[in-house]
């Protein structure tokens, strides 16, 4: 949902991947692939976010000016669990060689609180709607949370407004259990946050 920029990358970690597609891109509703997200992604993953942020700062705590000053590296911590079996993880959507979408899991490790696992940074590209690329991510991600040991539910908030997103949060099972009035201010405007939980298993 961003326009890209162009950025430096990590010399160890040379960028893999497109941030848009080109014009002679494949069909997305042919060939979505979702993977966990690694170290040479950085460079297209930030592109991705950066376009986001800009296209819809209002679905996005973050702000465009503020992230786009980061460089990719910044966002390693993102992958830092996903060879490990721990935390967090980001999956990564593809058509091709182009990054479409993308969606981070985290914990929080202190011991009365990491039976929950928090879903942040949903993103599809505007060209990649309407074809299953955000419910094959939010999939992925529900599915390796749950074989993660010992996580029991799953939470995320979505901007009150956003019925699209909203609806796909539902469609996987998540429900509402609470409102952020006011939770973003742009300007001055103010939008609301929905809050909403999905348990993955029943504590023993």
């Amino acid at each position: 949902m961003a326009d890209s920029h162009a950025t430096k990358t990590p010399a160890a970690s040379p960028p893999r991947g497109r941030s848009r597609p080109a014009s002679n891109a494949p069909s997305l509703a042919a060939d979505v692939r979702v993977r966990l997200m690694g170290a040479p992604d950085l460079a297209a993953y930030k592109a991705l976010r950066d376009l986001m942020l800009a296209a819809h700062p209002e679905a996005y705590t973050s702000d465009a000016e503020t992230e786009l000053r980061r460089p990719p590296e910044t966002y390693l911590v993102r992958v830092a669990g996903a060879a490990d079996g721990g935390w967090p993880f980001t999956f990564t959507a593809w058509c091709g060689e182009w990054m479409c979408g993308a969606i981070t899991c985290e914990r929080d490790e202190r011991v009365k609180v990491r039976h929950i696992a928090h879903i942040v940074g949903m993103m599809v590209h505007p060209d990649a709607r309407g074809r299953g690329t955000g419910r094959a991510l939010l999939d992925a991600c529900i599915d390796l949370a749950r074989r993660r040991r010992g996580t029991e539910l799953l939470t995320l908030s979505v901007t009150s407004g956003g019925a699209e997103a909203i609806r796909l949060y539902e469609g996987a099972g998540f429900v509402r259990y609470g409102r952020l009035e006011r939770a973003i201010r742009i300007g001055t405007r103010y939008h609301h946050k929905d809050l909403m939980a999905l348990r993955l298993e029943t504590a023993t």
